[in-house]
């Protein structure tokens, strides 16, 4: 399809390259023959010849009226279903009975990607309902959210599986659903999920239409060459603009309406025709091998079990007792407990080849589960998969606990939290006002908060987390070249020669035309370089602006919602280095500089910058009894102050009368004790002053 095996450089060269026949037939795969009224319309593929010859849409696709779900035509089998054979499962508390009757004809694995807020989970919980998993309740809402932060944010943030039995025209099959986040910051959780899949839910919102991230989630199955099934959701919705979202899916995604299924999640309408699109459009899982092969593709951490592998049956079958291997540590555990998530943890006898589950293996530390890592029996060495590409943290902050006593604690609440997101780097670190702490780097400014708040949440410590920063590259003048994530890092003045590298991203903008004055403005504000930009339709507008990152995570996102009332959706990807002017901004309290508090900015944005910090540090600032100069200082000069005026004491209030010579006495002798106090005093900026200064 157009670009080849890679994202395109424009979001609008899909329609690039090969036909658009043949990029559908990469895409959404080959249609079925369907039979309506006893015509048959053949084998033939439903995207070849002329579009008047196609087969009819699927009755899912059309509009709910008094049937929501329309009439189900007649479908035949293609070549990958089996033949008609009907499994009952039985379900119980201690677990799920054997599932080796479930060959690969019969196991799809699917995930559903979508901007956020486009109704990815509420779709999932209907799923769940509709497959018998969970019972029919109007309470079920997010029941694939589990963690207490996604539910109070109301987004997605972690990846979760479900594995759910559907029976479709007489036959039982087996479905592994990935419900996967739908913001920018979770990207590698979108990423490592579609390894585990072999098609996927394209989900729009028929009240927003596409969006920034529905563009690059898009991108991700298309390079990983999935069967791609658009839905549009939300049809029930006052607001809901069918026919527009349709023409921006053809224009922006080469995506032929006739392929688009209408759901509307929260009703339930046309839910059954998704079901049916999954069997029949996705293929099954291939087989490699017969001996074990398992990728691993998630992991977390339970209190009693210790690590549980998320992984995905390649070849072979995993049981317990089997002695496996790791590929990449080359360490070798027994398997203790294997089984499937029906939402929730439900043991099985064996993983067969194709299906997706959860392996407990007495694993215990963070390091030695590496999302991406090939799993076989320690007698029977495969070649290993190619794993996933190491995700590059955007964002790094510093982290310390409230109470240096709760530093152990906070260490293995860490540890334990990168098990279930190793997109996160963890360094050590010390701050001469915060004591010891950790260096860690994030995907984005949500990803920054989001695991902060399940520190609290699900470890019961109390943090300080410091300003975001981003790291930038010095290029020294012996040739050498440095990576630069703290200030206290940065290299001497004295360094002639010195040459700094800012990081950059090309980000995506999709917004209503009326704002486009706004944007056009605020992205020139952030020192943007517009790249491209077109109109979706006489609506819409897709803008690619060049970015510093340093420019993205002072609160980008608030503006761009502020410019555009809310309407608009942002994006944006790694975009390399540029030579850019990156000075130190210090601080100073009476001439002592305070490390804890320094920071990289653009000598644009210096002084600004400055001036905000002193008057920051002021507010919090105890008084003495002596003027305190607060300082801001750039390439050596001093480019803002304020100052904390002194605390007064009345020496005169006992000088009820006589000669003004009595009052200037004790005023002078009060002015040079000031002076020597102020030569031999020491400002202390208290813990709470730094966290109230350094905080986001």
């Amino acid at each position: 399809g157009g670009g080849g095996g890679g994202a395109p450089a424009n979001v609008h060269s899909v329609r690039t390259g090969p036909p658009a026949a043949r990029q559908h037939r990469r895409v959404f795969g080959s249609a079925l023959p369907v039979t309506c009224g006893g015509a048959s319309t053949g084998s033939r593929s439903m995207w070849s010849g002329p579009r008047a010859n196609r087969p009819n849409p699927s009755p899912s696709r059309r509009v709910p009226t008094a049937n929501p779900t329309g009439v189900a035509p007649t479908v035949r089998s293609s070549s990958w279903l089996p033949p008609a054979r009907t499994l009952a499962m039985k379900v119980n508390a201690n677990g799920i009975g054997d599932l080796t009757e479930f060959d690969p004809s019969r196991i799809r694995n699917f995930s559903i990607i979508a901007h956020i807020d486009h109704g990815k989970s509420t779709l999932a919980d209907r799923l769940l309902e509709d497959t018998g998993t969970i019972v029919k309740s109007a309470d079920n809402k997010q029941v694939m959210d589990r963690l207490q932060v996604e539910r109070e944010r109301g987004i997605t943030v972690k990846a979760q599986t479900a594995s759910v039995f559907h029976d479709h025209d007489g036959v039982e099959y087996l479905l592994n659903l990935i419900d996967t986040p739908g913001h920018v910051d979770f990207g590698y959780e979108v990423s490592s999920s579609l390894a585990a899949c072999q098609g996927t839910l394209l989900l729009v919102d028929a009240t927003q239409g596409v969006q920034a991230q529905t563009l690059a989630n898009f991108f991700l199955a298309f390079e990983r060459d999935l069967t791609i099934i658009p839905v549009i959701n939300k049809i029930d919705m006052d607001s809901a603009d069918i026919e527009k979202v349709l023409a921006e899916l053809e224009s922006a995604l080469d995506i032929d309406p006739d392929d688009v299924l209408l759901v509307s999640a929260k009703t339930g309408a046309g839910v059954d025709g998704v079901l049916r699109a999954i069997v029949e459009r996705i293929p099954p899982p291939p087989i490699e091998g017969d001996t074990l092969k398992a990728l691993l593709f998630d992991s977390f951490h339970d209190h009693y079990r210790g690590v549980v592998n998320m992984v995905q049956v390649r070849g072979g079958s995993v049981r317990v007792g089997q002695r496996i291997v790791f590929a990449h540590s080359q360490r070798s555990y027994d398997v203790t407990e294997v089984g499937v998530m029906h939402p929730f943890r439900k043991e099985t006898t064996e993983l067969s080849v194709g299906q997706v589950g959860y392996v407990i293996n007495g694993m215990k530390e963070a390091k030695e589960a590496r999302v991406g890592d090939t799993i076989h029996l320690i007698d029977a060495p495969v070649e290993a998969l190619p794993g996933f590409k190491e995700a590059k943290c955007m964002v790094f902050s510093g982290l310390y606990p409230v109470d240096q006593a709760d530093l152990e604690a906070l260490d293995i609440a860490i540890d334990k939290l990168c098990i279930n997101d190793p997109s996160v780097s963890v360094r050590k670190e010390a701050s001469p006002a915060l004591g010891s702490g950790w260096r860690l780097g994030f995907l984005g400014m949500l990803h920054m908060d989001v695991f902060s708040q399940r520190l609290e949440q699900e470890y019961d410590v109390e943090t300080i987390i410091t300003a975001p920063s981003v790291s930038y590259k010095a290029k020294l003048p012996n040739g050498d070249e440095t990576v630069v994530e703290n200030p206290g890092d940065f290299p001497q003045l004295s360094s002639r020669g010195l040459t700094m590298y800012e990081p950059m991203v090309q980000a995506t903008l999709v917004f209503p035309e009326i704002y486009l004055g706004k944007m056009i403005t605020l992205c020139q504000s952030k020192r943007g370089v517009q790249i491209s930009m077109d109109f979706m339709n006489s609506e819409r507008v897709i803008m690619v602006y060049r970015l510093p990152l340093n420019e993205i995570v002072d609160d980008f996102f608030g503006a761009v919602k502020g410019a555009t009332s809310g309407y608009a959706s942002f994006d944006y990807e790694e975009g390399g280095y540029d030579v850019s002017d990156i000075v130190k901004l210090s601080l100073a309290l009476n001439g002592e500089e305070v490390d804890a508090l320094s920071t990289l900015v653009h000598s644009s944005k210096a002084f600004d910058k400055g001036k905000a910090m002193c008057t920051r540090l002021k507010e919090v600032i105890r008084r003495q009894l002596y003027d305190v100069a607060i300082q801001a200082s750039a390439k050596g000069k001093v480019i803002a102050r304020e100052t904390v005026k002194a605390v007064r004491k009345d020496v005169t209030a006992k000088c009820y009368g006589g000669d003004i010579s009595r009052k200037r006495k004790l005023l002078d002798k009060q002015k040079e004790g000031k002076k020597k106090l102020r030569i031999i005093g020491n400002v202390e900026v208290p813990k709470e002053a730094f966290a109230a200064i350094m905080s986001k």
